[in-house]
């Protein structure tokens, strides 16, 4: 996708998402703590701020799945996936960075969900 595309579909996402949950439009890393309560598929639940943490990186590795960076190999006792850095992510810049994690995030709900 190119950069004005993915930055219109993100706004429709963060949009979407605004509306559906009822709160303030959300900022990437709440994207991303929904991605990783939907990737733990254990439902709402309270959760301490290390497991939002968690939460965060479950959804960042399983959204770099996409591009083959981590595989999943597992879950834990609890429930919890565990991902496997497969191959070095290159050294994008910061704006690189945030732009990829859009686009994955946009195909991400694309293919899941219909927004």
């Amino acid at each position: 996708m190119k950069i004005a595309e993915v930055n219109k579909k993100w706004s429709e996402l963060q949009r979407t998402l605004a509306t559906e949950f009822d709160m303030d439009t959300p900022d990437l890393k709440v994207v991303l703590f929904l991605i990783g309560v939907q990737e733990l598929g254990k439902g709402p639940q309270t959760f301490s701020k290390r497991e939002k943490e968690e939460l965060m990186h479950i959804a960042t590795c399983r959204l770099f799945s996409a591009m083959g960076f981590y595989e999943l190999r597992g879950l834990d006792e609890e429930g919890w996936p565990h991902w496997e850095l497969v191959k070095p992510i290159p050294n994008y810049t910061l704006l690189e960075q945030e732009l990829i994690i859009k686009s994955l995030i946009v195909d991400y709900f694309e293919d899941t969900y219909t927004f």
